[in-house]
């Protein structure tokens, strides 16, 4: 048995005092929220912070199912899916601050507002998320989100969901 290229590292289940977030490996995204392949659109979340933010990653191959006709000769993320992914690492953020009994429940979108495509998303990027809690009431959580590559940006929104029960 040949060593694999990559060692998995372990999802931390602590929170340092420092602030600084932890880090959620795709085997606990997806025992957080319903999303699976070809439509989970995060690899891994780190930099979370209960109640606060959360970063989720996005390694873009052209093996995507969404580049085979978007488009074709010049393959492109959907802007959609841009905010999809926003929204996948507000979930995440969600389900880590309410605890485990919130882990499954569905979040639907309520509204999309200020959403701003700036550059397009190819294969072979990585697509960082960060999403900023703005506030909470009851079943309804209202995040700001921005979508990177480097230090250049690709989107940006202000969305609002609802978490309910499946």
């Amino acid at each position: 048995m040949t060593d694999l290229p990559f060692t998995a590292e372990p999802t931390v289940s602590v929170e340092c005092s420092s602030g600084k977030g932890i880090q959620i490996d795709v085997q606990r995204i997806m025992e957080m929220i319903p999303h699976r392949h070809p439509f989970l659109m995060i690899d891994r979340v780190v930099d979370v912070v209960a109640n606060v933010r959360a970063t989720g990653i996005k390694n873009l191959s052209i093996n995507e199912s969404f580049f085979q006709g978007h488009f074709p000769s010049r393959p492109v993320m959907p802007g959609v899916l841009v905010i999809e992914a926003m929204a996948q690492t507000a979930a995440v953020l969600v389900v880590h601050t309410l605890g485990p009994e919130s882990e499954g429940k569905l979040v639907y979108f309520m509204s999309v507002d200020s959403a701003r495509f700036r550059r397009p998303v190819f294969p072979g990027d990585q697509l960082a998320v960060h999403v900023i809690k703005q506030r909470n009431r009851g079943n309804v959580w209202k995040f700001e989100g921005r979508a990177k590559v480097g230090e250049n940006l690709m989107a940006e929104a202000v969305f609002a969901a609802m978490i309910l029960d499946d």
